[in-house]
């Protein structure tokens, strides 16, 4: 299949070489698109690649059809309606490394030129003025800084910033305390940082709780003279309250790189003596725009062509080493899940799934239970269930998920245990992984199996009476319908037994009423995976 990527911002050649190189891949380079064209043409692609110029709107999705995949060149990402994407089932992806080392000297040379007024007094001397006595500066060794965000670019400032003799007092409810304690980070409260501070920088994403972190109310707790940097995204510090601080001395200066509205024309803060305003160029280095570039791309293609997901912002994420011990499990817990759907009677209203065994303990099964709603929802949904939506579309129509961990393991290494609900019906099955990748279907429905699932099974609950094994194969021969495997499990001799048949082909609906007319069968479905 060939899949046609849209990149709509510009792009280094590094990154563009990569798409280029693949030969199952279509290139359309149309940096600076306008909105109502990218709407217009976007249902062509399966994949856009954007940077922050490119405005991904809920009715520019509603438009892309055959869209699977967003990369975005860089870390924020909200220029993308996330809520959409992920209803919709598209993947959309970042790359927070790529810039962080370009961030985060950014933001030192802020906080100096701050310190320093450099590009006040560089303006006067060209201006043909010498104006030694105005510009007076303040040192940083020995302050106290606060960092608000330790993430990637917050732990690179920290570390170049001690290396000044600075003091460093960090919020972010997040980072293990004894990993702020090896780097020297004082962790504290917001309100602590706010008023213990002589400088505060940002460094966390845009969102409905960061936005308008600092206003009018924590800047009143800060130090008179405090010095207030933002090099992460406009609108965490509420520039109207920023401009009534300066204004009043509250505050004694402020270093932007982003704003609320870009390009900030009309600005007022832009326009004081006492700010150090630049163009967004947090990111404008020739390393970090070539670093960004390849890695997105790379991201993109990976996405496209081999179904893995690196660096998503709206699905599941799990580390390498815990993709080696759980990509088994998203197989069964998928398998599981899609089993269950067509067994159950009745649509489901509620899924139990419970996790136990040393394989699984510490690792993030939430990925798993996506994997496990995946499977539920393709069989009883029309629109395309993937990881990333499988989580919201089972919210949207109210089926309560419950997952939780359980000490019970029956005798495995590990065991993924899941109860479906319907109004009519319920369903159990448990599952485990052996050997690192063989799966097998333990239990369904109480009775203990040794299934491995495949592709096309035949489920069928009998009374436990010799001839009806016969009876089906003779039937499902005729037919045509080959049998790979089979087994059997029952409670109690003589009592009503579960059989599954592993079959290399689907048998029709006339076949399968055929067998349902036989006395001992109780409940026959033909179950289809994948």
């Amino acid at each position: 299949m060939m899949y046609k990527v849209l990149v709509s911002d510009k792009l280094s050649e590094g990154g563009l070489k990569v798409f280029k190189a693949n030969k199952s891949l279509q290139l359309d380079y149309q940096p600076g698109l306008p909105p109502d064209k990218l709407k217009k043409i976007i249902g062509n692609y399966h994949a856009l690649v954007i940077r922050s110029g490119t405005k991904v709107t809920k009715e520019v999705l509603a438009a892309a059809k055959n869209l699977r995949v967003v990369g975005r060149a860089g870390v924020g990402v909200d220029n993308v309606d996330l809520q959409e994407a992920t209803k919709r089932g598209v993947v959309v992806m970042n790359t927070p490394d790529g810039n962080t080392i370009s961030t985060a000297e950014h933001t030192i040379s802020m906080i100096l030129s701050l310190s320093r007024n450099i590009p006040q007094a560089s303006a006067s001397l060209k201006g043909g003025k010498w104006e030694r006595g105005k510009f007076m500066g303040t040192e940083l060794y020995g302050k106290t800084v606060g960092i608000v965000g330790l993430g990637r670019i917050g732990i690179q400032v920290a570390k170049r910033l001690l290396s000044f003799g600075m003091k460093i007092l960090a919020y972010d409810p997040y980072i293990d305390p004894e990993r702020a304690e090896q780097l020297k980070i004082k962790l504290v409260k917001l309100s602590d940082l706010y008023k213990g501070s002589d400088y505060i920088t940002v460094h966390t994403p845009k969102t409905n709780k960061t936005s308008h972190l600092i206003s009018k109310k924590e800047i009143a707790m800060m130090r008179k003279g405090v010095r207030i940097i933002n090099c992460a995204r406009g609108g965490i510090v509420d520039e109207v309250a920023l401009l009534q601080g300066l204004k009043s001395g509250k505050v004694a200066g402020a270093a932007l790189d982003v704003y609320e509205k870009e390009p900030p024309i009309g600005n007022p803060l832009v326009a004081l003596a006492n700010v150090v305003a630049v163009p967004h160029l947090g990111a404008s280095t020739t390393e970090a725009q070539v670093n960004v570039a390849v890695v997105v791309a790379e991201q993109v293609v990976d996405a496209l062509l081999k179904d893995t997901v690196r660096n998503a912002v709206n699905v599941p994420t799990v580390s390498l080493e815990e993709l080696k011990v759980l990509e088994p499990f998203f197989k069964l817990a998928e398998g599981m899940g899609s089993t269950l759907a067509q067994l159950i009677d009745g649509g489901i209203n509620r899924i139990r799934v419970e996790y136990s065994g040393e394989e699984l303990e510490g690792t993030n099964t939430k990925a798993v239970t996506v994997a496990l709603l995946k499977g539920v929802l393709e069989q009883v949904l029309p629109e395309r269930v993937n990881y990333v939506n499988a989580e919201y579309l089972a919210r949207e129509r109210g089926i309560e998920v419950i997952a939780g961990t359980s000490q019970k393991t029956k005798d495995y290494q590990n065991m993924v245990y899941v109860k479906v609900r319907s109004a009519k019906d319920s369903r159990t099955m448990a599952g485990t992984v052996l050997g690192g990748d063989k799966l097998r279907i333990i239990n369904i429905d109480g009775y203990d199996t040794d299934v491995n699932p495949s592709k096309r099974m035949l489920i069928f609950y009998h009374s436990d009476k010799p001839g009806i094994i016969g009876k089906m194969g003779t039937i499902l021969g005729k037919r045509g319908v080959n049998i790979a495997s089979m087994n059997v499990g029952r409670k109690k001799v003589g009592g009503q037994a579960i059989a599954v048949m592993n079959i290399d082909n689907s048998a029709k609906e006339d076949t399968l009423d055929e067998l349902r007319k036989l006395s001992q069968i109780v409940e026959l479905k033909q179950i289809r995976i994948g």
